[in-house]
């Protein structure tokens, strides 16, 4: 059973209690404050024009405006010194704790988030996950424009094909896999593992668990 099984987590607000994207573009912008104002107008154009093409609030909102015009590079660099020097105090020790049950099982871990890739990946080797879903482009080059165009973007929904997809390379039985999220946002994912857990819920995937029966933990 235990090479059948994956634990998929998401990263803010259930192994994080912080916001890495929000911390990689602070910390960018205190590098080069004239990022402050461009980000502001490059993230409202950005989210006026995704409504302008019909996506939801939630979508349009999450637009990569705020990063646009930093380099891949500097988005590497940043992410490997603020994971360690200033996320690493947000990770829980409840969270500590279970990744290491899971390895003790001998289960993979597999970080599947809506955080910018090289956080993502940042954060995934802080937290020695096996496997990293983060946003971003296939090939990783040049400055970015603020668009998500051409990404893979596990968000809401779109982490569904992602855990289907790695589970099915690897091998996994869903229906024994575990899912962790925070928000209603997740639950579309953990409804597709056999062990759901709703870590520190927001009261919509609070209610949510309660009613289907998942279980719900809360990490300090």
């Amino acid at each position: 059973m235990e090479n059948r099984v994956a634990a998929y987590f998401d990263l803010d607000g259930t192994l994080l209690n912080a916001s890495s994207e929000k911390t990689l573009t602070a910390h960018l912008s205190r590098k080069r404050p004239w990022r402050i104002p461009w980000g502001a107008v490059a993230w409202t154009t950005g989210f006026i024009t995704n409504l302008l093409r019909g996506r939801a609030v939630y979508d349009a909102a999450r637009n990569r405006g705020h990063l646009s015009l930093a380099s891949w590079e500097t988005l590497t660099a940043y992410s490997d010194h603020l994971a360690e020097h200033r996320l690493r105090m947000h990770v829980p020790q409840e969270a500590w704790d279970c990744l290491a049950w899971h390895r003790d099982q001998g289960h993979r871990l597999v970080l599947v988030t809506a955080t910018v890739a090289p956080m993502a990946e940042a954060m995934g080797r802080l937290l020695n996950m096996d496997t990293v879903y983060g946003c971003g482009p296939p090939q990783r080059q040049g400055r970015l424009s603020g668009s998500e165009r051409g990404w893979r973007v596990p968000r809401r929904k779109g982490k569904v094909p992602v855990v289907t997809a790695d589970a099915l390379e690897n091998g996994h039985d869903l229906s024994a896999c575990y899912g962790y999220g925070n928000t209603l946002a997740d639950s579309w994912f953990m409804d597709v593992c056999g062990h759901p857990v709703a870590v520190s819920p927001e009261g919509p995937l609070r209610r949510h668990a309660e009613a289907k029966g998942w279980r719900v933990v809360d990490w300090n």
